[in-house]
């Protein structure tokens, strides 16, 4: 019979337990603080939370005494040379939106990839309505920016009010509890979904600048080299950055913008696993017989020999663990939290800081970039969605999701005008001078707030949905 072995700690651990990591285990600091944290990034409004205390910080600092140091950081240059032979120049803050955001629009297309071939919309019809609804939510906001701004200089900045940030919108869900059916939420995140890849089409089609050709080609031909090393099934994640990279390098010098790089990366993700789920349990059952076999009694067995031909079969059981789970999942799972608490934050931090005047929220009615953005977002984003939501269901092509009722369509239109993250972004492509930009800015930043506190408010009215037995769902 197997023995008991006492751990460092003096404990009695049974041969088969396995230890918790550190962050996971009963110790004082684990238990008391870090495992509260990790909880909470786990929910679905923290990723927004942590945006959102960026942009505020972002704010602050700029209108402070110190607001100029705000804007020297990141205007400071930062010049990569790659032996000569190219020179990259950018600010601080073009490095952000050029090259950090790219992990952000990355992790975009993996949930794009996800949600065409394994969620929501797989099925067509049921993808029809909230599909419908993002393009009114896209099309009536920007008909509204450019009915202020058309014939101007600004009018490029009609692309601004079109996305919905889901971050800050599901978060706003998140706080209303059973409110909401999980029907509504899905339409909401599928219009968000929507949402995002009508933005990237905008920006791909209609933020770009002068083309380069030969740099285009190269990163078309990056491309088809991930395909290959797919079809040749490569599995070696350092190859697949390296020619990512190249493919981010080849967008940014051809004058279509570096970040779609990370959306076509996202495309090509395979949803497949490289061992088929059925094969795991009797393949990892031969490898942990061979380790028996040379096992023997590891209070005895010293030979390095031995030791080694363990090393290689864990080794093994360790790539067949990980590779029975798709690269998309495994990805998605490692780098959206990296996404969420790092590369948007950083991004809010490095975009939202904005001077508030007095001058300018005095003559906020006469600044017609404002007025687009704000009634763009907060008007322009209610009427498109429910108009398009209530034509689709009276022509028949769709009808309300489940338990939903019209009451959670119009709380979702509200939630639709938080725009935010791909706003910011698609206001940095729009312009150059800071006047406008800041303008943009102050509008998706009130139009935001009003429209997460009028969702919010209309939502908490609904009544408490009742599960099957009767009772309040948990």
């Amino acid at each position: 019979m197997a023995r008991s072995r006492p751990d460092r700690f003096g404990r009695l651990r049974r041969p088969h337990e396995i230890r918790p990591a550190w962050a996971e285990s009963d110790r004082f600091v684990p238990e008391r603080f870090i495992q509260p944290v990790l909880a909470y990034m786990r929910t679905e409004a923290s990723g927004g939370v942590v945006m959102l205390l960026a942009a505020v910080a972002a704010v602050a600092w700029a209108n402070s005494p110190y607001g100029d140091g705000y804007t020297r950081l990141w205007e400071t240059p930062l010049t990569i040379d790659l032996a000569g032979v190219l020179l990259l120049e950018h600010t601080l803050q073009e490095w952000v939106n050029d090259a950090l955001m790219v992990l952000f629009f990355f992790v975009i297309g993996l949930e794009i990839k996800r949600e065409l071939v394994t969620g929501e919309l797989t099925d067509r019809r049921a993808a029809a309505l909230p599909i419908i609804a993002a393009v009114g939510g896209m099309v009536v906001p920007a008909l509204i920016y450019l009915a202020f701004n058309a014939g101007t200089e600004a009018a490029r900045g009609w692309g601004i009010p079109m996305a919905t940030d889901i971050a800050f919108a599901v978060g706003v869900v998140s706080l209303v509890g059973t409110r909401v059916p999980i029907a509504a939420k899905l339409f909401l995140l599928t219009l968000a979904v929507a949402d995002d890849i009508g933005a990237i089409l905008v920006i791909a089609l209609f933020y770009t600048e002068d083309l380069a050709l030969t740099w285009l080609l190269a990163a078309v031909a990056g491309l088809a080299v991930v395909v290959g090393m797919q079809r040749l099934e490569v599995r070696t994640t350092a190859l697949y950055l390296f020619v990512g990279s190249w493919v981010w390098l080849a967008l940014l010098e051809s004058g279509v913008h570096a970040t779609l790089a990370g959306v076509t990366l996202g495309l090509l993700t395979p949803t497949q696993a490289f061992y088929r789920a059925d094969a795991l349990a009797p393949s990892a059952r031969v490898l942990v017989a061979r380790i028996e076999e040379y096992a023997g009694d590891p209070l005895q067995d010293e030979d390095p020999r031995t030791i080694e031909r363990i090393n290689v079969l864990l080794r093994d059981i360790n790539r067949l663990s990980r590779e029975s789970v798709a690269p998309l999942e495994r990805l998605e799972h490692k780098l959206a939290p990296w996404s969420s608490f790092l590369v948007v934050p950083v991004f809010a931090f490095a975009n939202a800081g904005v001077r508030i005047s007095g001058d300018a929220l005095s003559g906020a009615l006469d600044d017609p970039v404002l007025l687009g953005v704000f009634l763009g977002l907060l008007v322009g984003k209610f009427v498109g969605v429910t108009g398009a939501t209530w034509l689709a269901i009276r022509a028949g092509l769709a009808g309300l999701p489940s338990q939903a009722t019209w009451r959670h369509v119009i709380g979702m239109a509200m939630l639709a005008g938080i725009g935010f993250t791909v706003a910011l972004f698609v206001t940095a492509l729009s312009f150059e001078q800071p006047e406008l930009t800041d303008s943009a800015k102050i509008g998706i930043f009130a139009s935001s707030i009003l429209a997460g506190m009028a969702g919010f408010v209309w939502l908490r009215t609904a009544p408490e949905l009742l599960d099957a037995a009767g009772s309040e769902e948990a």
